[in-house]
């Protein structure tokens, strides 16, 4: 079993919960990341040591130093819809140098093992719902800048597969599906709608009509997955992880009012242009690996809520 891993991003939402994963199983941790979105204070109740590097995954100098590590967990990245059109260059170089940086280290030290965090975005409009791993990857219009974030995705993971087939590599690429959770930061739909609800003066302005649909997995259950995944020894390497009961984003936002008590309008709002209408994965993979769903999402939406809810009440 690896014990020495280095994580990218792991100061972030999912990345956190992946760097206290791997401290209470007895790793040896070095984390990466510049806090740009992730902030150290996530890591403040890890159970146990790990060090952490203070860097931008773009810049080489921060790869010096791996000798010794039996694996790389890279999920640096730039996440939130909102991001894509206002720093889409900036996410194509994350994705892309920072893609590179990784790949560089693991030839120079002989690193045997990688673990990719990909994006269900990498999908697009998908023609098959739920959506299995060998859908087309596509960017669909490269003048629209919200596919900078699903194509540095596709360009990653072209260079960490062709990378594991020409030189060898234990190689685990993962798909998350709208990973949710107390703590994410406000640039997701669950707490972008909490907050909307949480500040509403009595109306509440959707991003379209609340028709679009997603399918979510809660935090818990999506570290269950991913230790299942990073523990597959089989040779197959791309993994959607998500749950597959799909729900418009109206019946999110009705969810989340009833949680709150308060009396709120909802009103259609402008849709993004290139949007995705529908999202939701076949998870077939992960459940022979052993996965089954635990938290509802009527309760993960509860503990989500009352997170923020409490974190409101403290401003």
């Amino acid at each position: 079993m690896s014990k020495k891993i280095f994580v990218t991003g792991g100061s972030g939402f999912i990345g956190s919960a992946i760097v206290k994963k791997f401290v209470h199983e007895g790793y040896a941790v070095t984390v990466l990341d510049n806090n740009s979105r992730g902030n150290l204070d996530k890591l403040n109740d890890v159970e146990g040591h790990f060090e952490f590097i203070e860097g931008d995954v773009r810049d080489e100098k921060n790869f010096k130093n791996l000798s010794g590590f039996d694996s790389i967990v890279h999920l640096a990245y730039i996440n939130g819809t909102k991001y894509f059109y206002q720093i889409p260059y900036d996410i194509l170089d994350i994705g892309i140098q920072g893609m590179l940086n990784v790949m560089n280290a693991i030839k120079r030290f002989n690193i045997q093992k990688l673990v990719l965090a990909s994006t269900s975005e990498v999908y697009q409009k998908p023609n098959l719902i739920p959506t299995p791993e060998t859908v087309n990857l596509v960017v669909p219009d490269i003048l629209n800048p919200r596919y900078s974030y699903g194509g540095g995705k596709i360009a990653s993971e072209l260079l960490s597969v062709n990378y594991a087939q020409q030189y060898g590599l234990d190689l685990k690429v993962f798909r998350p599906h709208n990973v949710y959770g107390p703590n994410m930061g406000y640039e997701h739909v669950i707490p972008e709608i909490i907050s909307k609800v949480l500040q509403s003066n009595g109306k509440v302005e959707m991003q379209g009509d609340g028709s679009d649909t997603r399918a979510f997995i809660y935090i818990d259950d999506f570290i269950k997955a991913f230790d299942l995944v990073f523990n597959d020894v089989s040779k197959d390497i791309v993994f959607n992880i998500g749950n597959t009961e799909e729900i418009n984003i109206l019946e999110i936002y009705k969810k989340i009012i009833s949680e709150s008590g308060l009396s709120i309008d909802l009103v259609a709002g402008l849709s993004p242009i290139g949007g995705t209408n529908r999202r939701c994965p076949d998870n077939l993979k992960i459940r022979q690996l052993g996965y089954q769903q635990k938290v509802t999402l009527d309760d993960g939406i509860k503990k989500t809520y009352q997170w923020y809810f409490n974190k409101f009440k403290e401003l």
